[in-house]
């Protein structure tokens, strides 16, 4: 395990019940209160504010001399998460890329069930110039994943994403219980997020989509992550379509390390991402 990583898992609470079994509003407060800590400030950007493009709250992130468009979509499992918890990763991008950032503050489950958080993310990237990469991390890799499908992008860049419903990887049983994110919380996210549609659905599952027609991708998975498997089956099922993938597995990390800004090893990740997104933006 990474040093800085090691750290963080060693100094957190051990004596709280199972994640999956926490309010939701907790859950919710809890997510923020991670980020705060292990995020930091971020880099300083030129332009930063809070807007609405089509309809839905976003933050733009505008660096001197931007050019294109980094659409960024935060996890949380579909039900957590908001603009204020991935604003430091996307400060990053912002910076590293030299490229506008809008960071989509989709409606959550289970108040707004599948596929509201789908159809805004779809009427933000429907209202942008081109050209545009789409990002995310976790389920707004899922997000991210499924809109590049469906929209114009040139570039997804996929953060240890969800792409199968399945939940039955090997990575769900060699890393469950000890690192973080856990299957019961996948399963509970699932519940809450698809209230009754169908998990496999290429919309919820893109793994099962038909990705012929899919954009270039950057895919990023955390060597001890229930969800490593999903990211690196969806980049070889890319590959086999015909899509040119960067799959880049990162060594010692765990879910959620991406937007742990204040370590070495989560900015470098972002660097070599942003750099990626700004050749695909020309």
């Amino acid at each position: 395990m990474n040093e800085e990583i090691q750290r963080i898992l060693d100094a957190l609470p051990d004596d709280g019940p199972p994640a999956h079994e926490v309010p939701i509003e907790q859950a919710r407060m809890a997510h923020l209160t991670e980020t705060e800590v292990l995020a930091g400030e971020g880099v300083p950007v030129e332009h930063v504010a809070d807007e609405e493009i089509a309809g839905v709250p976003v933050r733009v992130y505008e660096p001197a001399g931007a050019e294109g468009t980094i659409v960024y979509l935060h996890g949380g499992g579909w039900v957590m998460g908001n603009r204020d918890s991935v604003d430091a990763v996307c400060r990053a991008l912002a910076h590293d890329a030299r490229a506008r950032v809008v960071s989509i503050d989709y409606r959550l489950a289970p108040e707004h069930p599948f596929p509201a958080a789908l159809n805004d993310s779809l009427n933000v990237v429907r209202a942008l110039e081109s050209p545009v990469v789409v990002a995310g991390d976790s389920a707004g890799g899922n997000l991210a994943a499924v809109v590049a499908l469906k929209l114009p992008v040139v570039l997804q860049l996929l953060i240890y994403p969800v792409t199968d419903a399945g939940l039955n990887t090997p990575s769900y049983s060699e890393f469950d219980g000890d690192f973080g994110l856990t299957a019961a919380s996948m399963r509970r996210f699932f519940k809450l997020y698809l209230d009754g549609a169908q998990g496999l659905d290429p919309d919820v599952s893109p793994l099962r989509a038909d990705l012929s027609n899919a954009p270039p991708a950057y895919v990023i998975t955390a060597s001890h992550d229930v969800l490593r498997d999903d990211g690196e089956a969806y980049a070889a099922a890319l590959r086999e379509a015909g899509v040119e993938v960067t799959l880049n597995r990162v060594d010692g990390t765990v879910h959620g390390f991406w937007r742990w800004q204040t370590t070495e090893i989560a900015r470098a990740t972002v660097r070599e991402a942003a750099e990626a997104a700004r050749q695909a933006l020309g």
